[in-house]
């Protein structure tokens, strides 16, 4: 399927014969075409910054990937899973893109398991400087979800480590008030820019969304190319905060791979993404602190246990908050992973979860998908030992050596085994 994605000012024209148009930028002029990032200039304008042009288009392209991901169905592929996508992208300067275009399309293979075509035309936006350009002086950036893994880095960066990051956020329907007061609480309150892809597109959409992240990670380059330190030739630090465990993301049974959330986090994704910002000459350093921790190890190692107390009920770990009515399910594979981390912080979990009572023999509860799946590995694991189990997850042709990530695994399932067994799953 062929997605052309470029500002609305550039020239669609009948003869490119796209099966998907999509606007960057800006608002979609007509039905049969898609949007993306309708108000993301106008909002970093507001915010009287100046990003690196090379960060904008790393933007449009992100952007793209994001409207490709959503408006390309899996189940029109012919195995239903694998798509083939050729996609065109409008940037500033397109011919260092094509310079790498083969860096670019070995990424988005392994970030979403299809087949993509990635080719670069000129027109890409280029947003005026603001009247008053502002420069904050913050040291670093760091991704802020509204989960609980964000949470605890927002605040071990500042108590730990006495850093002052300018949060960024993807905003998400039922977590923008979240974000914002978690931001205000963080230290004496921190700065805090919130963005939203806002991405739509003409027909159904696919639900998999595998590449969801992509514009969250460029979200927090373009905002590290607008600081201070940046202006003045520094390396910025971009702090990814995901536990070890989600981070590697191991398919909980052999049927379960195609259904594999998002890999944005995974160590070898990061390290491919990091040699894109090397080859852009972005002096940005991608950085996961807790690549080798837990979820629960996270939260018993929080710098600031009162204040996560207060907070943690408040995050947002849920597949399907939305669904339930901005409610946490408690069964799917984030929620099992949220709740056997507060059962190994605290033993208790303030949380409401729509499906509370796991150990409920029914398809609802102990018989529902990823909780019969969650007890499988760790009845597998407990059999066969977690290398089998493990298989090819951690790609490690790819990686330098996970061992590392192998010990993390074991110990995130040791979690979810505990978790399971005190709620009489297993």
């Amino acid at each position: 399927m062929k997605v052309i994605c470029a500002p609305a000012d550039w020239s669609f024209r009948p003869d490119h014969s796209a099966d998907l148009e999509v606007v960057l930028f800006s608002r979609a002029d007509r039905p049969q075409r898609g949007a993306a990032g309708a108000r993301i200039i106008r909002v970093v304008k507001e915010a009287k910054l100046r990003p690196d042009p090379r960060a904008w288009d790393l933007l449009s392209l992100a952007l793209a990937v994001t409207a490709a991901d959503l408006g390309v169905r899996r189940d029109r592929s012919p195995d239903g899973w694998t798509r083939e996508i050729n996609l065109q992208v409008a940037v500033s300067d397109p011919s260092f893109w094509r310079e790498h275009r083969s860096l670019l399309e070995n990424q988005l293979r392994f970030l979403t398991t299809d087949r993509w075509t990635v080719t670069f035309v000129d027109g890409g936006a280029r947003p005026s400087p603001p009247k008053r350009v502002v420069q904050p002086d913050e040291d670093c950036v760091s991704l802020l979800s509204g989960g609980l893994d964000s949470l605890v880095g927002a605040i071990d960066l500042v108590g730990g480590h006495g850093r002052r990051p300018y949060l960024v956020s993807q905003v998400a329907k039922g977590d923008k008030k979240r974000q914002v007061r978690f931001a205000s609480l963080i230290g004496s309150g921190l700065s805090h820019l919130q963005l939203n892809h806002d991405t739509k597109c003409p027909a159904q959409h696919e639900r998999s969304q595998r590449a969801r992240s992509i514009a969250f990670l460029a979200y927090g380059v373009l905002l590290a190319t607008a600081l201070r330190r940046y202006s003045d030739g520094d390396e910025i630090p971009l702090f990814v905060c995901e536990n070890g465990f989600i981070s590697v993301n191991p398919p909980l049974t052999i049927g379960r791979l195609g259904s594999l959330s998002t890999r944005t986090a995974h160590p070898v994704f990061l390290s491919q993404f990091q040699r894109l910002l090397d080859m852009a000459e972005l002096r940005v350093r991608l950085t996961n602190p807790y690549e080798f921790v837990t979820k629960g190890e996270m939260l018993s190692d929080c710098d600031d246990q009162p204040l996560l107390e207060a907070l943690a009920h408040a995050s947002t770990s849920c597949g399907r908050f939305a669904r339930y009515a901005y409610k946490h399910c408690g069964r799917c594979v984030p929620c099992l992973i949220r709740r056997a981390s507060l059962h190994a912080w605290r033993g208790q979990d303030s949380t409401p979860y729509h499906y509370s009572d796991l150990w409920r023999d029914d398809t609802n509860h102990a018989r529902f998908d990823d909780v019969r799946s969650a007890a499988m590995a760790v009845t597998q694991i407990r059999r066969d030992g977690p290398d089998r189990w493990l298989g090819a997850s951690l790609c490690s042709k790819l990686m330098d050596d996970a061992t590392p990530y192998r010990e993390v695994v074991k110990r995130g399932i040791d979690e979810l085994s505990r978790f399971l067994r005190a709620v009489q799953v297993m």
